[in-house]
């Protein structure tokens, strides 16, 4: 989870939402992300999607059922998706989104019972101080736009 946050940190010092994720499978880190849809004019360019891309470049496959991922916050509807549909086995995840996480907060992506794959999942590895990034950049955020 330690080069998920310092991937947060290469999208915090581009102007991103400071979200970072890596991908590891044997454990060695085949694939890394940080959000970059503004840099990359890319909605999709979320940290995990990225992670997943490298990782099935790396291992020249698109399922990723030996890959296990590590990300600071917790995904979204379209990165849940995403790692449903690369079978990827465990997500393991720093913070709770409660605007849009689709692990727990806003759905349960990885519980429906209609698809055909449910990561399992843990939260709150390095949680302190993936909510730290995330709070001190939307307050500065803030702080520049005068809300």
């Amino acid at each position: 989870m330690s080069a998920a946050l310092a991937e947060a940190r290469r999208a915090e010092a581009e102007g991103e939402v400071p979200v970072g994720a890596i991908a590891v499978c044997g454990g060695q880190i085949v694939g890394a992300g940080h959000n970059q849809p503004i840099g990359l004019n890319d909605p999709t360019a979320h940290a995990e999607i990225l992670a997943i891309r490298s990782a099935a470049s790396h291992l020249k496959a698109y399922r990723l059922a030996t890959v296990s991922i590590y990300v600071t916050l917790e995904p979204c509807v379209m990165c849940a998706g995403a790692i449903v549909l690369a079978r990827i086995p465990l997500v393991v995840f720093g913070a709770p989104d409660p605007k849009a996480g689709a692990v727990i907060s806003i759905a349960q992506l990885f519980d429906e019972r209609g698809l055909n794959h449910h990561p399992r999942w843990r939260m709150g590895v390095l949680r302190a101080e993936s909510e730290a990034l995330l709070k001190e950049f939307f307050a500065g955020h803030r702080e520049r736009s005068g809300d």
